[in-house]
């Protein structure tokens, strides 16, 4: 594995390879790090030498460490549990609760990402025309998102929105009555010896609970070894169990969870995965936790894939 991993590094066919870290039964088998420029949620870094204290962007791994807070918080009677009203969680919005084709929408389908409203992430994230972007620079994020026009029946279809995970952020906030990332030291990243993260903000001040958690690559492996292991006395093992068994197809191979992907091929796995190639890699039938990270944000270049298949053998 160590050869395969260190033979790509060096034919530069993952030129944007930032980190690697590799578990297999709990223990770290491999850790790889490079250099190159890097950015702060969109804010040029320059050039990073990078290592193992290195904060790196999760980009949207950062949804699927949202799904782990919000069954914390759900097993602290916090959160609603995935059935209830998802438009009622904000009832500062009157026109929206009552707006009888909102009704039908629950948490859970912004867990799975099926909300059935306007969303369109496929403009680069610099661009206002991608909806995330438009959503951090309207004046009230949770009210962008809730008041798409309703383009087809929740529950349906996947479709990828980060404004689904925005809200899932607002509504653990308001359970926890503090800010996400205070509550996520507090239950999630201290418990599992995660003294270092930034959580970076959107111009509302709340912290992006769609792209903006940053982590050491090797803590970053700890959450994945956390997943491996049942959830441990951290995550409610029931909600692990839920969160990361199939809810929605998203295509050949692939389906989804609750703010996780989940791959169906020939080699099971349970993936976070982060635009710019940030990946979070486990496969619970192996034992196996792989954690990258890379610098190709809004590129067709796809350093993590390279590095991954290396690691797995692909």
């Amino acid at each position: 594995m160590a050869e395969r991993v260190d033979e790509v590094l060096r034919s530069g066919v993952a030129p944007g390879f930032h980190g690697l870290v590799v578990m297999r039964a709990g223990e770290v088998v491999i850790e790889r790090y490079g250099a190159g420029p890097d950015h702060r949620l969109g804010e040029p870094l320059g050039h990073v030498e990078f290592g193992r204290d290195t904060l790196h962007d999760l980009r949207s791994v950062t949804k699927s460490v949202v799904g782990l807070l919000y069954g914390i918080a759900l097993g602290q009677g916090l959160v609603p549990e995935p059935g209830a009203g998802l438009v009622g969680q904000f009832p500062e919005y009157q026109d929206l609760v009552g707006d009888a084709g909102r009704a039908h929408l629950t948490v859970e389908h912004a867990l799975t990402m099926t909300l059935g409203l306007e969303w369109d992430e496929s403009a680069p994230y610099t661009s206002p025309a991608n909806s995330e972007i438009a959503m951090e620079m309207a004046p009230d994020r949770h009210r962008y998102v809730l008041e798409r026009p309703v383009v087809e029946e929740a529950g349906r279809r996947w479709h990828y929105c980060g404004g689904a995970s925005a809200l899932l952020g607002g509504i653990i906030a308001r359970g926890a009555g503090r800010r996400l990332e205070e509550y996520a030291d507090d239950v999630l990243f201290r418990p599992l010896g995660i003294g270092s993260f930034e959580w970076v903000t959107g111009g509302h001040g709340l912290a992006s609970a769609a792209a903006g958690l940053r982590l050491r690559p090797i803590d970053l492996a700890a959450v994945g070894q956390l997943v491996l292991d049942g959830g441990r006395d951290i995550v409610p093992g029931a909600w692990l169990r839920e969160a990361l068994r199939p809810h929605v197809a998203i295509a050949d191979g692939w389906e989804y969870g609750y703010q996780w992907y989940l791959g169906t091929g020939e080699r099971r796995s349970v993936e976070g995965i982060g635009n710019g190639g940030q990946r979070l890699f486990v496969a619970p039938e192996e034992g196996l936790v792989v954690a990258v990270t890379a610098g190709d944000y809004d590129m067709g270049a796809d350093s993590a894939t390279a590095v991954l298949d290396a690691v797995v053998g692909r």
